[in-house]
């Protein structure tokens, strides 16, 4: 039977504690025991069932984690405080001094800054590669060599990762794939094509509402023991641990993910057609113009789609934030970081989400000034949406 992720969250049954359609929201940082064995064991971790700390878990971020790990098709999950909240313990939990990583050349700034700057500090250093050529990704690994790192979608580019051909790799030289899967949740399933770890910002698609910063880790039960344990667990020493309220707030907006994703997978589908016809140099996995549009299909969930984000090239810096202000002023979005919110959201990753990136490094990948990436929203009349930005581009004399 095929790989089901709505099905599977959908199948997920959690009665709150008066009987309630959602679960109970568990506000409390720290629990009572009624012995101090009881106690003891929790904190060993030799107690199913009982909450000692809220860093440690909580009931509202297991149920979460739960329906997350159901999605990714895992064993468990472990949510955090933020994508890099995710990130960063999973690097510090499989490495250590001496280690090496081998990495997609574009992948979100954040992460970048982390690989370049951070983790030598720790004597972990990574080799930057072109994802999608499997032959430079097993160059690069050496007898160091720990983890290959990859986002499914890449940011900003949208590189496509072959996920089952880094699999390959990465187990014929015993190391962990692990896959940043924020831009296609549900789309593409990275743990049925062979990766050991994914990792989402919840921050973004998953919770839908730009309200909320969170992370998830998807992996097996024995590797999400280890981040949680007590004394050497990277998630447990470094904290980074979401709120219960935020938790069930994210659990809720997961059970409508399907539906916003057929939406968002829709409207970038129709908007990149459009633009590339109107001759905008424009990049979306749903285009056969994509270098990697049937390595996608082979990889997609159809149900989904290729996904909200899109980019288009205009030239120029200023060319772009001439656009990105004029959309915003005609309420076509907003110009902002993130993705995955209702309304469409716009931004020059240049100069903002991936500013981390040096700017020879940038250019070598194919990062220019004119880029603008958008996360697609959610807009019913797409059509419109498309006319009414074809207007501000004609104004700006970037189309004819």
């Amino acid at each position: 039977m095929a790989f089901k992720p709505a099905n599977n969250i959908q199948d997920l049954q959690y009665f709150g504690e008066f009987g309630g359609v959602n679960p109970s929201i568990s506000d409390s940082s720290t629990y009572t025991f009624l012995s101090a064995k009881t106690m003891f064991d929790t904190f060993e971790g030799n107690a199913d069932g009982c909450y000692l700390y809220s860093r440690h878990s909580s009931p509202s971020n297991l149920y979460l984690g739960e329906a997350l790990a159901a999605m990714e098709g895992t064993e468990t999950a472990n949510v955090s405080a933020s994508g890099m909240g995710a990130i960063t313990p999973v690097i510090m939990q499989l490495c250590s001094a001496g280690d090496h990583i081998v990495s997609s050349r574009t992948i979100y700034g954040g992460t970048y800054a982390f690989f370049k700057n951070f983790t030598p500090k720790f004597n972990i250093n990574t080799s930057f590669v072109d994802i999608t050529k499997l032959d430079l990704v097993e160059a690069a690994i050496t007898k160091n060599t720990k983890i290959i790192y990859c986002e499914s979608v890449s940011n900003p580019l949208l590189e496509v990762a072959d996920i089952n051909g880094l699999a390959k790799i990465a187990k014929k030289h015993g190391l962990k794939l692990v896959v940043d899967n924020t831009f296609s949740p549900l789309s593409i399933s990275p743990a049925t094509l062979g990766a050991d770890i994914v990792i989402h910002s919840l921050t973004k698609f998953i919770n839908g509402s730009s309200d909320t910063v969170g992370g998830v880790v998807c992996g097996t039960q024995e590797f999400i023991n280890d981040l949680r344990n007590v004394n050497d667990g990277a998630s447990m020493l470094l904290g980074s641990t979401m709120d219960s309220l935020r938790a069930a707030s994210i659990l809720k907006n997961l059970r409508t993910l399907h539906i916003r994703m057929q939406q968002h997978s829709k409207n970038g589908l129709y908007l990149a057609e459009k633009f590339e016809a109107d001759g905008l140099k424009t990049v979306y996995p749903g285009l056969k113009s994509h270098p990697s549009h049937e390595l996608f299909k082979t990889m997609m969930n159809k149900d989904y789609g290729f996904g909200g984000m899109l980019t288009i090239d205009v030239g120029s810096i200023e060319k772009a934030n001439e656009l990105m202000e004029l959309m915003q002023n005609n309420n076509l979005g907003y110009l902002a970081v993130s993705l995955g919110f209702y309304k469409t959201l716009f931004s020059a990753p240049g100069s903002s989400t991936s500013s981390e990136i040096p700017e020879e490094e940038q250019k070598e990948m194919g990062l220019s000034d004119g880029l603008i990436r958008f996360s697609i929203g959610l807009d019913a009349d797409i059509e419109r949406t498309y006319q009414m930005m074809h207007e501000c581009m004609v104004k700006l004399n970037i189309l004819n």
